[in-house]
C-alpha cells in the first residue's frame, strides 16, 4: 500500500489531502536530514564533517523554501479558514503547518544556513575539546551559537522574556514563568529527601558493582536482550554506538539508538538503553495513518522524555523490574554471583550528587536541568557571558548538590545540546521526569497492576496504554491538550513529589 493511501484514510478534507500531497517532498528532506543526523554521530568519517555541514544547511534552506512558498502558505491559510468542517487530525495538520510556517517565516535564510553550518562544525568540535577537557577550543563556537540563539529569539518574537522563544520551540506554550514554577513546585521535595536518604543509608553512595568491568560484546548482548524483553521491534530499529546516546526517527518504520560503552560500572550503558527505548517506542507506536505527515512524530521533547523517563526510572529502577531482569543479567555477568535482586536494586538506585548529569541518580537528576536552566535564561538575557559559564556552573553545581567539578569535562563541556545549537532544550527533562510519575498514577487508577506485570515480565499492557493514550495521536494536539486528554488532567507536579516521597522515603515502591 502506498503512503498516500494510508495518509488518505484520515485526511479526507479536500484541502487536508492537497497539503499532504504538496508538502511530501518536505518529509523527503526531512528524513534525509535524520539519516544524516544519524551518521554523523555514529559512522561519518570525521572528515567529512565540513562538507556534510554544507550539505545539511543546503537542505535545510530548501526545506524552508518549500514549506514558505506562497502557494503552499495560501492552502495551509485556506484550510485554517476550514477546520471546523475537519476532523481532529486534520485540524493537528493545518496547526502544526501554521506553526512551522510562523517560526520558519520569522527566520532569515542567511541566519538559518549559518546556523546549521556553525552548528554542524560545532559537534565535531565539542567531541575533541569534551575529550582533551578544552573549553578554549569550544567557547568560540559557543559564542556564535548563544549569539544566533538571540537573533532566533528576537525573530521569533516573545511576549516577557527572550528565552520564551527558545523554549516555545521545544516544547510548545512553554515560557521561563512555567519552568520556574515547576521547579519551585518540585525542588523543595528534592532537597528535604535527597538530606533524609543521605542520612538513611538505605540507598547507597557507593556500591561494589560501580569498579567491576565488563567486556564491550557481552554487554552489548544483554542489552539486546533487555530491549527484546522490554518490547524493541527489531525489524524496525537498530542499536549503535555513539559518544552520546540519542533516539533518532526516520519515520514510523525506522528509529534508531545508541548507547555508549565505558567498560565499568554497566547500570550505565543499561539505563541508556532503557532510557533511549522509550523514545523510540513513542515514534514506533504512533498511528500508520498519518505516516510520512508532519503528525508522525511526537508532539513535543517534554513528551518524549517523559516516555524515556517513564521506562528509565518508574519501571527501570523499580523493585518490579529487577526481579523481571535479574535472571538475565546473571546468565550473561558472572561478577553478579553473590549479589541478592536487593542488591542490584540498591546498586541501580545509587543517591551520590555527583557532577556528571547523565550519570546522576534519580533524585538527583533534576538539580543538573536546574542548573543549566539558570544558566541558559541569564546567557539568553545577556546577564552571564560565556567566558563566565565555567565559574558559574561550577559555583552553582557546588550550590545545589555540594560537589564542583575537578575539569571542563566533568562542567560545562559534559553535555552535546549546546553544540548543536539546542539551547531551551533541558527544561523539557523535568517537565517529562514529572509526567513520567503522573503517567503511573493514572495507569493504576485506571487499570491498576502496574507493578504486578513488570514483575511477570508482561509489559504488552504498559506499551498499549502508552499508545492509546500519548503514542499513537503523534502531534495531533498541543503537548497541554494531548496531556490533559491522555492522562485526565493537566500537568501536576504533586504527583511527582508523592512518587519520590514514597520511593526513597518508604523505601520501596509497591
Amino acid at each position: 500500500m502506498a503512503v498516500g493511501d494510508v495518509s488518505r484514510g484520515v485526511f479526507v478534507h479536500p484541502l487536508a489531502s492537497e497539503i499532504v500531497e504538496r508538502i511530501r517532498p518536505i518529509w523527503g528532506i526531512e528524513h534525509a536530514l535524520s539519516l544524516m543526523g544519524w551518521d554523523g554521530r555514529t559512522y561519518m568519517p570525521r572528515g567529512g564533517v565540513e562538507e556534510r555541514a554544507i550539505a545539511r544547511a543546503e537542505l535545510l534552506v530548501l526545506r524552508r523554501r518549500l514549506l514558505l512558498n506562497p502557494e503552499t502558505v495560501k492552502l495551509v491559510e485556506n484550510a485554517e479558514e476550514a477546520v471546523d468542517d475537519m476532523n481532529e487530525f486534520e485540524r493537528g495538520l493545518v496547526r502544526v503547518l501554521k506553526r512551522n510556517i510562523r517560526i520558519e517565516s520569522s527566520l532569515p535564510d542567511e541566519l538559518v544556513y549559518e546556523r546549521a553550518k556553525v552548528t554542524e562544525e560545532a559537534v565535531a568540535v565539542w567531541e575533541n575539546a569534551k575529550s582533551s577537557g578544552n573549553f578554549a577550543a569550544f567557547k568560540p563556537y559557543l559564542e556564535r551559537i548563544v549569539e544566533l540563539a538571540r537573533k532566533m529569539a528576537e525573530h521569533l518574537g516573545y511576549e516577557e522574556h527572550p528565552y520564551d522563544a527558545l523554549l516555545d520551540l521545544f516544547e510548545e506554550g512553554l515560557t521561563t514563568k512555567k519552568v520556574e514554577a515547576l521547579f519551585n513546585s518540585i525542588m523543595p521535595t528534592l532537597k528535604l529527601t535527597l538530606e533524609k536518604v543521605r542520612a538513611s543509608g538505605y540507598y547507597p553512595e557507593r556500591h561494589p558493582l560501580e569498579d567491576v568491568e565488563y567486556q564491550v560484546p557481552v554487554m552489548d548482548k544483554v542489552n539486546r536482550e533487555v530491549l527484546s524483553l522490554i518490547g524493541f521491534p527489531w525489524e524496525r530499529g537498530r542499536l549503535d554506538v555513539s559518544a552520546h546516546p540519542f533516539t533518532i526517527s526516520l519515520g514510523i518504520g525506522d528509529v534508531r539508538i545508541t548507547t555508549r560503552y565505558e567498560g565499568v560500572d554497566f547500570r550505565h550503558t543499561l539505563y541508556a538503553v532503557i532510557h533511549e527505548f522509550g523514545h523510540a517506542l513513542y515514534e514506533l507506536q504512533i498511528d500508520e495513518a498519518l505516516k510520512a505527515t508532519p503528525l508522525a512524530s511526537g508532539v513535543s521533547l517534554g513528551v518524549h522524555e517523559s516516555q524515556s523517563r517513564f521506562w528509565e526510572n518508574i519501571v527501570g529502577r523499580s523493585p518490579a523490574f529487577v526481579e523481571a531482569v535479574s535472571p538475565l543479567l546473571r546468565k550473561h555477568l558472572g561478577f553478579l554471583e553473590g549479589y541478592s535482586d536487593e542488591e542490584l536494586y540498591r546498586y541501580f538506585n545509587i543517591v551520590r550528587p555527583g557532577p556528571i548529569r547523565v550519570e546522576a541518580d534519580e533524585l538527583t537528576y533534576n538539580f543538573h536541568i536546574y542548573l543549566r536552566f539558570k544558566i541558559e535564561k541569564e546567557l539568553i538575557e545577556g546577564s552571564l557571558k560565556v567566558d563566565e559559564v565555567p565559574e558559574a556552573w561550577n559555583s552553582l553545581m557546588e550550590e545545589l548538590l555540594g560537589v564542583r567539578p575537578k575539569n571542563y569535562k566533568e562542567g560545562v563541556l559534559q553535555d552535546i545540546h549546546w553544540s548543536s545549537g539546542a539551547i531551551g532544550y533541558f527544561p523539557t527533562y523535568t517537565i517529562g521526569t514529572v509526567l513520567a510519575a503522573q503517567i503511573l498514577y493514572r495507569y493504576e487508577s485506571v487499570k491498576g497492576g502496574f507493578y504486578d506485570s513488570v514483575r511477570s515480565r508482561d509489559f504488552a499492557p504498559i506499551r498499549e496504554y502508552l499508545r492509546e493514550s500519548i503514542h499513537r495521536w503523534g502531534s495531533t494536539f498541543k503537548p497541554e491538550e494531548l496531556i490533559e486528554k491522555g492522562l485526565g488532567e493537566p500537568m501536576n507536579p504533586e504527583y511527582y513529589n508523592r512518587y519520590i516521597m514514597r520511593k526513597f522515603l518508604e523505601v520501596k515502591l509497591p
